[in-house]
């Protein structure tokens, strides 16, 4: 289980991941978490370097879609206003929305990486699905009861600040 707990990269933040980087990993497509990944938990407005992040991703062909654990209500206007496909009650770390996103995606798993801000979502969904994961430390460490206990429960499964991918060493 420990190994399904670790990602395969660790980024800052997914505005860091570069076309370049994908490209030399054989990486074509990133299934996206939503929530403390593109923007702050339940915020229906991304975060200011998103919409630059897609367009550079979208010039370089790289395909992109939103997994998300939340409900249509959330997701259908947030994906829309970044024209991005979506997937919502996405059922993480469960294997059903990743198969999904590959189904709308037409594409390999060796070919796709998921990019999440957690251990027990989107690195685990990642893994047992059979995909690489991308690690993104969270936009904004939430401040509810069970996202303190989870958030707890993941330290010990943490990426080290030293295994972050720099921006310039990944261009």
């Amino acid at each position: 289980m420990g190994l399904l707990l670790r990602p395969d990269y660790v980024f800052q933040s997914v505005s860091d991941i570069t076309p370049e980087f994908l490209r030399g990993e054989g990486i074509a497509a990133l299934i996206l978490d939503l929530d403390n990944t593109l923007t702050t938990h339940n915020n229906p407005i991304p975060r200011e370097d998103i919409s630059l992040w897609l367009d550079c991703m979208r010039a370089e062909g790289i395909r992109m879609l939103i997994l998300s654990n939340n409900h249509y209500d959330r997701v259908k206007p947030f994906s829309e206003s970044l024209g991005l496909d979506f997937v919502c009650d996405g059922g993480k770390p469960l294997g059903s929305g990743y198969k999904r996103c590959l189904k709308l995606l037409d594409m390999d798993k060796g070919n796709v990486a998921s990019v999440g801000d957690q251990i027990y979502t989107d690195v685990l969904g990642s893994g047992l699905f059979g995909i690489r994961s991308i690690f993104t430390f969270p936009i904004a460490w939430e401040t509810g009861f069970w996202f303190r206990v989870k958030r707890f429960l993941e330290k010990p499964f943490l990426p080290k600040k030293s295994r972050i991918i720099a921006k310039e060493a990944s261009k």
